[in-house]
């Protein structure tokens, strides 16, 4: 599985394009008055201003090669603040193993850098968000998750440890260990590297199986609404 596409919703159309095409240089592939696209490694970003409720946020990490985490967390040092945790402004994810940082953009969503060291590829290119690989993860927080989580095994997408879906903690759902995932939560837990609660947001998720995966701004879940 690969996260193709995904659509987030922004009340801050001009902050946002200018965070990530002009502070973090990630290429632009489209725009219009109310939404741009960047392009993330193989996959797509894209933030709408339409029909916006609230203050939407997400959390979701792109991948960067396996040999460049120093070099990324010195480049992201001087465009971003680095979160924090516990004194500590990296995680390491030793069980994976990882490294990750964490920042915020301006819509107050939790944007993960993630270098996996044993199956992402390396680079011998200086760090850019050229660098960026793919979109690895990406959190879909859903009222009801168990529900949620039987469709996406109907898709073929299971729990990373094969461990049954929980509707208390996070549950990575993808196709083999390795990721991409996406990060099947119920509202209510908080984002780690951050003050940011889970809570259901409009979304919109294309795989590169062409399933596409829904929450719409009645907070419900749908998969391929168009089959």
């Amino acid at each position: 599985m690969e996260i193709k596409k995904a659509i987030l919703k922004t009340k801050d159309i001009n902050s946002m394009k200018t965070f990530y095409t002009d502070i973090l240089g990630m290429p632009l592939k489209e725009e219009s008055e109310d939404k741009f696209q960047i392009l993330a490694g193989s996959s797509l970003l894209e933030f709408t201003s339409r029909k916006v409720e609230g203050e939407p946020f997400y959390h979701f990490a792109f991948d960067i090669p396996s040999n460049k985490f120093r070099e990324a967390k010195t480049w992201a040092e001087s465009k971003v603040n680095l979160n924090s945790e516990d004194g500590e402004d990296e995680a390491d994810f030793s069980h994976i193993p990882a490294h990750s940082l964490y920042f915020y953009d301006p819509a107050g969503n939790v944007v993960e850098f993630i270098s996996r060291h044993s199956t992402a590829e390396k680079s011998e290119e200086p760090f850019s968000s050229k660098s960026i690989l793919n979109i690895s993860e990406m959190s879909l927080t859903v009222e009801d998750a168990i529900q949620t989580g039987r469709k996406l095994i109907e898709l073929g997408l299971k729990e990373r440890d094969d461990d049954p879906i929980s509707d208390s903690s996070l549950n990575f759902m993808g196709k083999n260990v390795t990721g991409p995932f996406l990060l099947l939560i119920q509202p209510g837990r908080r984002w780690i590297f951050s003050d940011k609660i889970s809570a259901v947001h409009p979304i919109e998720i294309l795989l590169d199986t062409n399933d596409r995966i829904v929450v719409t701004d009645n907070d419900e879940i749908v998969i391929n609404p168009n089959s």
